[in-house]
């Protein structure tokens, strides 16, 4: 029998540019995620007066006059800026279309990335993480381009470009990767999977050399109860039928986003009802962090929590409505987490014992996983967000299978679609 030769010397060569560009991604990528923040902070801290420790505590500190010109400044901006740029720049291009081969034109991508940067620095109540996803992509796009690297690798890259920016500008790696193998190209196999760890791994160590890698959340330490699995069995289809209500008005709330100029006054006077709301709660300012950290937070008054996730809701749906970009994922980290202290308060009332934290990891987690529809990404995002250790995974995971088979249900029955 002739005996089986090796690799090509042109084909090892392919397979090491690839792995050069992998790398390259993975860095520039962490360098993106670090400046994402510096100029995310630098903007909070100059808008709310603050010097130092988190964005809920500026938020809290600020007087509300300065609070309402802050939300006021982002409405003005972002309808500006995301009215010329809609007029005489080119369309944006989502990561998901650069993956599958649409070029991602330069200048508009990150003006549009700057705008998102901008106005939630000021307080809009949006997601901060589609601004470092969009970066990173573009940066993946240029690199595979200039090495020559095309088609399905290509795509690939891209896309682990836009995983590596979540993971830098928030510090998960695992869900960085996560978030490319399930959501961008659904597709679990060692050419989705090597990269997205490797760029992923290496953007959030580019990324805690200038940062530290402390949690996004601070969450007291929680223990697994039988209270908490019961709340996770029953409370988990209540969290998905709620998503699935969520998303559903978040994609009404971006299909009738104000077109041409009608931007110029929308999106002013929407934000100037969140404003108005931030007068009496200003945890709703901003990209859901604050909102979630106060329900993380023992202690919190149960109908505070109740009134943010009202405000919250509605605050984010008004945002996209007005025609802002960005993306939903902390502000879902935040309504998950109220939904489930307000859900497993019915609990704690009939059987005490449980914290009220341990709810809204649950919550928090089987929320996210149903809004992206990815109960992988969604929980270990939840995880490395709050540093929580296996013993919260049990729960968790119960309460997103149940929230997913609602959502699964109510979109093959097209339940969703009800007015």
């Amino acid at each position: 029998m002739p005996e089986q030769s090796g690799p090509s010397p042109g084909h090892a060569a392919w397979l090491l540019r690839v792995a050069l560009v992998t790398l390259l991604i993975g860095g520039g990528a962490g360098v993106v995620g670090v400046l994402v923040n510096l100029m995310l902070h630098g903007i909070e801290h100059a808008a709310f007066g603050y010097a130092d420790g988190t964005f809920l505590d500026g938020a809290l500190q600020a007087p509300p006059l300065r609070r309402f010109l802050s939300v006021m400044a982002a409405g003005i901006l972002g309808a500006a800026g995301w009215w010329a740029l809609r007029r005489w720049g080119s369309k944006v291009v989502s990561v998901e279309r650069a993956a599958a081969g649409t070029r991602m034109p330069l200048r508009t991508t990150v003006l549009n990335a700057l705008l998102q940067i901008g106005v939630v620095g000021l307080g809009a109540s949006i997601g901060r993480e589609a601004a470092p996803r969009e970066l990173g992509a573009l940066l993946a796009s240029r690199l595979t381009r200039a090495a020559g690297i095309e088609g399905r690798q290509a795509g690939i890259l891209i896309a682990c470009g836009a995983g590596a920016g979540l993971a830098a500008v928030y510090n998960v790696p695992f869900g960085g990767a996560l978030f490319v193998v399930e959501v961008l190209l659904a597709e679990v196999s060692f050419a989705t999977l090597l990269p997205a760890f490797a760029s992923s791994a290496v953007a959030a160590l580019v990324a805690r050399v200038a940062e530290p890698s402390a949690p996004l959340y601070a969450l007291p330490h929680v223990e697994l109860t039988p209270q908490l699995l019961v709340f996770s069995l029953v409370g988990g289809p209540l969290i998905g039928l709620a998503a699935a209500w969520f998303v559903l008005l978040a994609r009404r709330a971006a299909s009738s986003r104000p077109r041409g100029a009608r931007i110029l006054w929308v999106m002013p006077l929407l934000f100037t009802l969140v404003a108005g709301a931030s007068l009496v709660l200003p945890e709703v300012l901003g990209n859901g962090r604050a909102a979630a950290q106060t329900a993380f937070s023992p202690g919190t008054p149960l109908i505070l929590v109740l009134g943010l996730l009202l405000v919250k809701s509605l605050a984010t749906l008004g945002t996209i409505r007005a025609g802002a970009a960005g993306g939903t994922l902390t502000p879902s980290v935040a309504i998950g987490a109220m939904l489930g202290i307000a859900l497993g308060s019915t609990v704690s009332a009939v059987v005490p014992g449980t914290s009220t934290a341990a709810f809204a990891f649950v919550g928090a987690a089987a929320f996210l996983a149903s809004t992206m529809r990815a109960p992988m990404t969604g929980l270990i995002l939840v995880t490395e967000f709050t540093a929580q250790g296996p013993e919260l995974l049990i729960p968790a995971m119960l309460a997103t299978a149940g929230a997913l088979a609602v959502v699964y249900f109510l979109e093959r029955t097209r339940l969703s679609d009800i007015p």
